[in-house]
């Protein structure tokens, strides 16, 4: 197996986890075979786990920590990484998105990033005021998300979208027209399919804030956003809480017909 580093112990419990798998791992005199073999998957999974594209879960650290008897050293590190900011989680997030075969969104505020206009980012990135931003490439790097979306073999892409994001006016009034206008143009796409929660549904689980689940080749993530960052969601039983929570914040959701309508009648008021 082609041995890679190991992330930097000090960015992320992540990471610690990461290093802490390959040295546990070397000590021991083990070929990633071996490990591939104790926990039931490819060695270019271990590799994938020694280097920080995957992420340990609950059952593959209790293995671990059986076989090798660690006293719960990895179930513990892995417990304290659920609970804390990842401040790796957008290159993650981005990695998962990039190859998806389906997502699942729900945006109360905003304008889903992969489906913003340059302008109606740049609003948003200027007022965010991160100190050492370079302006112009981070609002190119968020367009280049974008073509995930006409790849071949694109992502199917369902999309629930609060009214309160399209009625900002993030940007001025052209700003978010054209903004709006973009949102139906990417409803059109044969893979995207957009709905919008009307502020008449009133209280609804999409009030506890935004979300987002990908289904990649090894399963379903989830992500939710925060402040300063976001969080990662590994665990399948909170994933399908949020899949059963996207279902439910659906059942309230104009259907794609009325949303396009919605959006038109919206712009039409920007004139």
């Amino acid at each position: 197996m082609n041995i890679n580093e190991s992330p930097d112990p000090r960015s992320s419990m992540w990471a610690w986890i990461a290093y802490s798998l390959r040295f546990h791992r070397m000590q021991r005199g083990l070929t990633g075979d071996a490990v591939g073999k104790l926990l039931n998957c490819a060695r270019s999974s271990i590799s994938r786990l020694e280097n920080g594209e995957a992420k340990l879960d609950e059952k593959q650290a209790a293995v671990l920590d059986e076989a090798w008897n660690t006293g719960g050293h990895f179930g513990i590190m892995v417990w304290y990484a659920r609970q804390g900011h990842d401040p790796t989680w957008f290159k993650s997030f981005t990695e998962f998105e990039a190859r998806a075969s389906s997502m699942k969104v729900y945006s109360g505020q905003l304008v889903p990033a992969i489906f913003q206009t340059p302008a109606y980012a740049r609003a948003l990135l200027v007022e965010g005021r991160e100190p050492g931003l370079d302006l112009d490439g981070a609002v190119s790097a968020r367009m280049s998300r974008q073509r995930v979306l006409t790849a071949k073999g694109p992502p199917d892409v369902w999309v629930l979208l609060a009214e309160t994001a399209l009625v900002c006016l993030v940007g001025g009034a052209s700003v978010m027209r054209e903004q709006l206008g973009k949102l139906l143009e990417f409803s059109e796409l044969p893979n995207v399919f957009l709905r919008v929660v009307p502020n008449a549904a009133g209280a609804n689980p999409g009030l506890d804030g935004s979300f987002k689940i990908i289904k990649v080749r090894e399963g379903q993530v989830g992500y939710v956003d925060a402040s300063h960052g976001g969080r990662l969601v590994a665990d399948p039983a909170e994933v399908e809480r949020f899949a059963v929570k996207f279902d439910q914040i659906g059942a309230v959701a104009l259907p794609i017909g009325g949303s396009r309508t919605l959006i038109e009648q919206l712009m039409e008021t920007l004139k």
